[in-house]
């Protein structure tokens, strides 16, 4: 009897644990299913428009369908269509690699002004999510809470020309709010000095290769570690131009209050000599991220030893870990859960595995997700290597047609 196993998200990190269980055991039954019409979660919505290489690793992904023998079921909710219970009692094993999708919130006054919008609700809009919101008015001079590499993909995408995002899969309506977003200057700012900001040194050679910007880098200081001393030659490297929208970093503040009445106008920082106020029409903050709530991550990665909440019950990813690593480290965390899975893994030939999931209402499968693809990908508008179908019904309406080629 072979084993059945449940990956809850079908995402980078669900998708890396399937692959090396599934190459373990070519014999599992296993099982993606996602709150999402369609697969690949943060690589769809998450990594940036203009980051296509990064994007590839959905063909490797799609071996896993087509080769492999795991299923993707679409449009499942955890919770509202089928209990985590219920999933534990249909499977022998039972994964979250839901991830974090919430914004993590800026404790301080005045965060709840309008005008303060999180990184991740932002790049949700930006690429197009169904269940994003509009994308909102940012005026000339937003002020970026954050230096990892969140906050560095969305100062390139606010910096960026139309004409440099040729190549990428940024849909027209984005494309058209960044033409006329009327964006002058962008500050960002970090807590910690440059040396030992979180952003990849390579995300900020990147911002070198930016036309019509002028960059400045303040109080970047020194450092006597050689990775420090690499991020702070890259920082030097960006530093001036005479291009019409001005990028300003600055390092060592501790955002402290939002100030504004109606609206946020300027954040006051901590810093080593006392306190500073910089004025800006909008406050975008990249500080990490959270869970939105669907499942109880806290009370659930309480006992977490290495993977395993639970008799039958894991975690991976982001889910697990919190919001740390890149899409590679997710398969370096694959395998070693995977091991760890499988030498626990005792089939029950009682178990009725997707079964649990025969009443369901409009799940999408692997094949719908390939139609879907298929017709965002036929005639994209020009510069652009995809058009987005951007709503839940669209996306369920072409899953569900018979695939006549």
């Amino acid at each position: 009897m072979t084993g059945q196993i449940a990956i809850i998200g079908a995402g980078p990190s669900g998708c890396f644990l399937a692959q090396a269980l599934l190459k373990a055991q070519p014999d599992l039954r296993v099982d993606l299913i996602d709150r999402l019409p369609v697969p690949y979660g943060l690589v769809r919505y998450g990594v940036a428009a203009d980051h296509q290489g990064t994007k590839g690793v959905t063909r490797q992904f799609a071996r896993l369908f087509e080769r492999q023998g795991a299923r993707f079921f679409g449009n499942v909710s955890i919770g509202s269509d089928v209990g985590l219970e219920d999933l534990r009692g249909a499977y022998d094993a039972v994964v979250l690699a839901a991830g974090l999708s919430a914004d993590r919130r800026l404790e301080i006054p005045g965060s709840d002004l309008p005008g303060v919008h999180g990184a991740g609700k932002l790049t949700r809009a930006l690429y197009e999510h169904p269940e994003a919101e509009a994308l909102p008015e940012l005026g000339a001079r937003p002020l970026i809470v954050g230096n990892g590499n969140v906050a560095i993909d969305l100062l390139r995408l606010l910096a960026k020309s139309p004409e440099e995002l040729e190549g990428s899969d940024l849909g027209q309506g984005p494309t058209d709010w960044l033409a006329a977003s009327g964006i002058e200057e962008i500050t960002i700012t970090g807590r910690s000095p440059a040396a030992a900001a979180k952003f990849d040194t390579v995300m900020i050679k990147e911002l070198g290769k930016l036309a019509d910007v002028s960059i400045r880098v303040m109080d970047a200081g020194e450092s006597d570690d050689p990775d420090a001393q690499k991020k702070l030659a890259a920082l030097d490297a960006l530093e001036g131009g005479a291009g019409a929208r001005r990028i300003t970093f600055r390092f060592g503040l501790t955002p402290v209050a939002v100030e504004g009445t109606d609206r946020a106008t300027a954040v006051r920082f901590a810093t080593a000599q006392g306190e500073e106020t910089l004025a800006c029409t909008s406050v975008l903050t990249a500080i990490g991220f959270d869970t939105p709530g669907d499942l109880p991550r806290d009370a659930l990665l309480r006992e977490e030893r290495d993977g395993g909440l639970a008799e039958g019950l894991y975690a991976t990813g982001w889910f697990r870990r919190g919001p740390r690593g890149t899409i590679p480290d997710n398969r370096a965390d694959a395998g070693a859960l995977a091991e760890r899975i499988l030498g626990a893994l005792s089939p029950d030939p009682g178990k009725v595995g997707a079964g649990i999931l025969a009443g369901l209402d409009e799940i999408t499968d692997y094949d719908g997700w390939c139609r879907i693809d298929s017709a965002e990908t036929a005639n994209p508008p020009p510069g652009r290597c995809r058009a987005k179908i951007t709503t839940r019904e669209g996306m369920l309406g072409l899953a569900r047609q018979e695939d006549t080629q």
